[in-house]
């Protein structure tokens, strides 16, 4: 059963149609926000209990919950043949080769929404997995933004080119920036793990590395701060 931690978590779960099996909120807090959780959370018949502070920290185990904590089942994922049938001609769809910090993967999921990606892309292994961390993280995006799990990311790339994505992996080592590059049609943005960067036949894999230039001494950005940066220039050039 997962566990929905937050204002944030909670009220995205429900607006998304989410069926929660019951939600806790703190005795005496009020807000207008959190009365529209109450709210919502009643309209669609499930089940409202008020807590005690110490209760509520005990149910977050040391999240900050903002008053708020709910429980669902457990989140299903997308399947890629699904995804890349439906997938429009200008989809952009994110792929992440090793993420394994919660609060990256959730800030990745967080800013992949914001920018109108399709989906999602994650290994089973070495990832980060959609934890309470990764949903805080994701700021309610993981309910909105489909997730696909898959148990090796070079066989999606490579289904993901034959459905006509071109592959961009991020990586300081590419000879072009993501300024440089065509970002047309359908785009497909591969990024690496922290520290690591790119696994090698992952690097392989894609069709072009690219790199963001950087101007000071640090070779690189953190993973979720250049996700941010690639994603949004998807979105300036389209538009």
């Amino acid at each position: 059963m997962d566990r929905l931690i937050g204002i944030h978590a909670v009220a995205a779960a429900l607006e998304a149609g989410r069926p929660l099996d019951r939600l806790l909120v703190l005795k005496g807090a009020g807000g207008p926000r959190l009365q529209e959780i109450i709210d919502a959370a009643r309209k669609a018949r499930t089940p409202v209990r008020f807590e005690t502070r110490a209760q509520l920290d005990r149910e977050a185990r040391g999240g900050v919950h903002q008053g708020v904590v709910a429980y669902s089942s457990e989140r299903g994922f997308a399947n890629l043949n699904d995804v890349l049938a439906a997938a429009p001609a200008d989809a952009l769809i994110v792929v992440t080769d090793g993420v394994e910090d919660p609060h990256n993967l959730g800030a990745i999921i967080r800013s992949a929404h914001a920018a109108g990606a399709f989906a999602l892309v994650l290994p089973e292994r070495r990832s980060a997995g959609l934890t309470e961390t990764t949903a805080k993280a994701a700021a309610g995006a993981l309910e909105f933004l489909p997730i696909v799990r898959v148990v090796n990311v070079n066989r999606a790339l490579e289904q993901l080119k034959k459905a006509g994505f071109w592959t961009f992996g991020l990586d300081e080592r590419g000879q072009e920036t993501i300024y440089e590059v065509d970002l047309d049609g359908k785009v497909a943005l591969v990024l690496g793990a922290e520290g690591a960067g790119l696994h090698r036949l992952t690097a392989e894999t894609c069709d072009r590395l690219v790199r963001i230039p950087m101007a000071g001494k640090i070779a690189s950005l953190n993973v979720s701060v250049a996700a941010g940066v690639a994603l949004f220039e998807v979105v300036r050039r389209r538009q």
